[in-house]
């Protein structure tokens, strides 16, 4: 078995569970202000992923690290040329998760609203970013002889990147919406399946703009059956959210956001890394990958733990389940965030 091939896979897939888990996290952050009518209403948004959007975070990290000792190139040319797109990323995840654990330190109403503020845009400004960056990645960016990114962080900012960052901005926005009217009950509820009707007929738009650009860029079987699959998903999400069935409306737009990584990374292979004025530049899965010896080590290691993350994964959500209600939330008492 080719191990640089499997890696290849391996980091999807850790970006896969990362959109698809921190997505809905970001997008509840981001229906703060369109959903949360009073302080209870925040706080039941804000409890729906207290227990388990830190877990979700750890999924970057651990994708992180899988690609620093997988494709160390690549690492090394992604996290120097991005580096401030990927800086002000880090920098929102930092705030928004402090905004998470001070905000019911205070009943002070001007202290929550500054740190509700902040969690709006520490969930909006990742949401945007990843995009943006993935965007790129498929679309090639100037790497000269030594894999080495010559652009500057405006270059990321063309018309594909932003369209890119924007398709990722909805599609978090309408999953987040989508779980909130999973994990709650009453008005909050009725609102978030109205908001989300609105927001993913936007999403599927945007989104389908995005996937045709990108299938007429960079055209395969493989991008184009896993697009469509994506749209077609993204679709019946909608449908699904329209006649209640908020689950499966869930379940369709997580299996959306999972096809959609999964079709960028087919875009790219064999690629990592495309450059875009010279071909001969571009960083493959070949060139940026660890030694066999290394990706032999960590495929061992992979086998034993991941499973294990996996399985505790699941035995959190499945212990918090429950829907989280306004009655569930005493005004006069403040709740706890955290796991």
């Amino acid at each position: 078995m080719d191990l640089a091939l499997l890696w290849f896979g391996i980091v999807a897939f850790f970006f896969v569970g990362y959109f698809v888990l921190d997505g809905f996290d970001f997008g509840v952050g981001m229906a703060l202000p369109f959903l949360g009518r009073d302080e209870v209403d925040r706080r039941v948004m804000i409890n729906t992923i207290g227990p388990v959007w830190d877990l979700n975070e750890t999924w970057v990290i651990v994708g992180g690290a899988a690609l620093f000792a997988a494709f160390p190139e690549w690492y090394a040319t992604l996290f120097s040329g991005f580096y401030l797109a990927l800086l002000l990323i880090l920098l929102a995840l930092i705030v928004r998760g402090v905004s998470f654990e001070y905000r019911h330190q205070r009943p002070d109403s001007q202290w929550k609203k500054w740190f509700d503020g902040m969690i709006i845009v520490g969930s909006a400004l990742p949401a945007f970013l990843w995009g943006v960056a993935f965007a790129n990645i498929v679309q090639g960016v100037a790497l000269d002889a030594d894999h080495n990114y010559t652009g500057t962080l405006f270059d990321l900012l063309n018309v594909y990147g932003l369209l890119g960052g924007l398709t990722t901005l909805l599609l978090f926005f309408t999953h987040g919406v989508v779980f909130v009217s999973l994990k709650t009950d009453g008005p909050i509820r009725e609102r978030a399946r109205e908001l989300a009707v609105k927001s993913g007929a936007l999403a599927i738009v945007v989104a389908a703009t995005f996937l045709l650009w990108t299938a007429i860029a960079n055209f395969s079987i493989v991008f184009v059956t896993l697009a469509t699959l994506a749209a077609v998903a993204l679709i019946a999400s909608w449908v699904a959210n329209l006649r209640g069935k908020e689950g499966r409306s869930f379940a369709f737009m997580a299996i959306t956001i999972a096809l959609a990584v999964v079709s960028l990374f087919a875009a790219l292979f064999p690629n990592v890394m495309p450059s875009s004025p010279n071909p001969e530049n571009s960083l493959t899965i070949a060139n940026a990958s660890s030694t066999e010896t290394t990706l032999t080590v960590m495929t061992w290691v992979a086998a034993i733990f991941l499973p294990l993350i996996l399985l505790y994964q699941g035995w959190t959500y499945w212990i918090f389940r429950k829907r989280v209600t306004r009655a569930s939330i005493p005004e006069d008492e403040p709740a706890p965030v955290a796991a």
